[in-house]
């Protein structure tokens, strides 16, 4: 099953003008369903709420009505999944108070795993098991070698014909966005080796 795609803007065709700033993120028409304070706020927080995008399209997997995703990232937040910055960057998603939430609120088991390689993702994302993987944004574009492994979040969810299957909160692109499929080896080029594991269930 293909799990409902949740973009980390709310106005998902638009997210490739949002990249390119020929959107500003203020002006995404969608903006207050995310349960955003203002345009402002909405602006400040999205372009870090990949990993918020990616448990929502897990809830969503499982039958689940999940939260807004500021609703869901406030929460997450008080929990210590996001810290607020004395400059006033933000911090997260950070792993493990993302993990205790899914284990307390929606009752999923879940995992923090690290030293992950690439080969073993596969087995991970078999029967019904799900992946939120840490990539460098640039895996919307397989045929690019990116500057670093890390700093974004996908979720895998299955494969097909030796590829992986995956959801992309931040795809510039319909293709890049829901049910990219990439090899391993491709995946691996932007996959840092850590995220978290949602059991089958």
């Amino acid at each position: 099953m293909i799990p409902p795609f949740f973009g980390q803007w709310e106005s998902a065709d638009r997210i490739g003008e949002i990249l390119a700033g020929t959107l500003r993120a203020e002006d995404d028409p969608l903006w207050p369903r995310s349960g955003a304070a203002g345009g402002a706020d909405y602006a400040r927080w999205a372009e870090h709420l990949c990993g918020v995008a990616c448990l929502r399209m897990a809830l969503a997997a499982r039958g689940m009505t999940p939260p807004r995703a500021f609703d869901l990232a406030r929460e997450l937040t008080r929990r210590g999944g996001y810290v607020l910055q004395p400059d006033g960057g933000i911090r997260g998603l950070i792993y493990a108070p993302a993990v205790a939430w899914l284990r307390q609120a929606p009752r999923i088991a879940a995992e923090v795993r690290v030293d992950v390689a690439a080969e073993e993702v596969p087995g991970l994302v078999a029967d019904r098991g799900m992946f939120i993987a840490s990539v460098h944004p640039w895996i919307r574009w397989p045929d690019r070698d990116p500057p670093s492994r890390g700093g974004h979040l996908v979720l895998v969810f299955g494969t097909r014909d030796g590829t992986l299957r995956l959801h992309n909160p931040s795809g510039d692109t319909a293709a890049a966005r829901q049910d990219a499929r990439l090899s391993v080896a491709d995946f691996a080029r932007f996959y840092a080796g850590r995220g978290i594991f949602l059991l089958g269930g």
